[in-house]
């Protein structure tokens, strides 16, 4: 099988999406295959679907999740092949209503909204304390101060497991201002230390934004690959507005063969 794809780069979070059609109960095992090719060093995978009347554009990921970099990145695809439009509204999995994403493609940077917090509480895993944040789609666990690894992912992932709706979950490893992101698509079967995580920026953005007066805080993270901005909206102690912002890259349409 023949497939139209197109590697993206929003803030080193490396992204393929697939451009030709793949029906839905295919596109986790594929995406499995694609992550797998030699040479491509990608951490997930977007899928092209027809747009619902009144949006410009509609990308799944494999499993189903939320992303955020792979929304901005898609928006700035979008954007492209409108002809340079600095504003796209998409429809993404993971999400309720439509996501709008500006962009600016001759900086190379793309904003996305993103969906307001479900839930966010305070949780403890065998006494390391954390900020769990569900986003819909994504649920994180924010854990300030700990050296990223493996094995407390594994500790805390029956809590993140057990939390009936995201089809994906990370933990956010959260030093000051630099975060590592391990994040979880039981439905693509991946489990990768990625780039840098646009919903785990929105989710350690309002951990640090717990507690303070109203208005909007704007936070930058420093990831392994890349940095991302998150703004976050706050009135009487809960947030009512979120976006991430950063860099974004486009490679050309090649064909794989899988």
């Amino acid at each position: 099988m023949k497939l139209k794809v197109l590697r993206a780069d929003p803030a080193g979070n490396i992204t393929l999406f697939v451009l030709s059609p793949v029906p839905p109960e295919e596109r986790g095992a594929l995406a499995g295959r694609l992550m797998a090719l030699p040479g491509l060093g990608i951490e997930q995978v977007g899928f092209r679907c027809p747009p619902a009347p009144g949006t410009d554009g509609c990308m799944e990921m494999a499993g189903g999740e939320f992303c955020g970099n792979a929304t901005r990145a898609y928006g700035f695809l979008t954007a492209r092949e409108m002809g340079g439009a600095d504003r796209v509204l998409l429809q993404v999995s993971g999400a309720e209503k439509p996501v709008q994403v500006e962009t600016d493609l001759v900086a190379g940077t793309a904003r996305s909204e993103m969906p307001l917090p479900l839930q966010v509480r305070p949780v403890s895993v065998d006494g390391v304390s954390a900020v769990l944040v569900h986003l819909g789609g994504i649920v994180h666990l924010v854990v300030p101060g700990l050296e990223p690894s493996l094995t407390f992912f594994q500790r805390a992932e029956p809590i993140l497991a057990d939390i009936p709706g995201p089809d994906a979950y990370g933990v956010i490893f959260l030093d000051g201002t630099r975060m590592t992101p391990l994040v979880k698509v039981p439905a693509a079967g991946s489990l990768v230390w990625e780039g840098s995580c646009g919903s785990g920026t929105l989710a350690a953005a309002i951990a640090c934004s717990m507690g303070l007066p109203d208005g909007e805080e704007i936070r930058a993270f420093a990831q392994p690959a890349g940095t991302v901005q998150a703004g976050v909206t706050l009135r009487d102690g809960t947030v009512t507005g979120a976006w991430i912002g950063g860099a974004v890259s486009l490679g050309d349409p090649f064909e794989v063969e899988i």
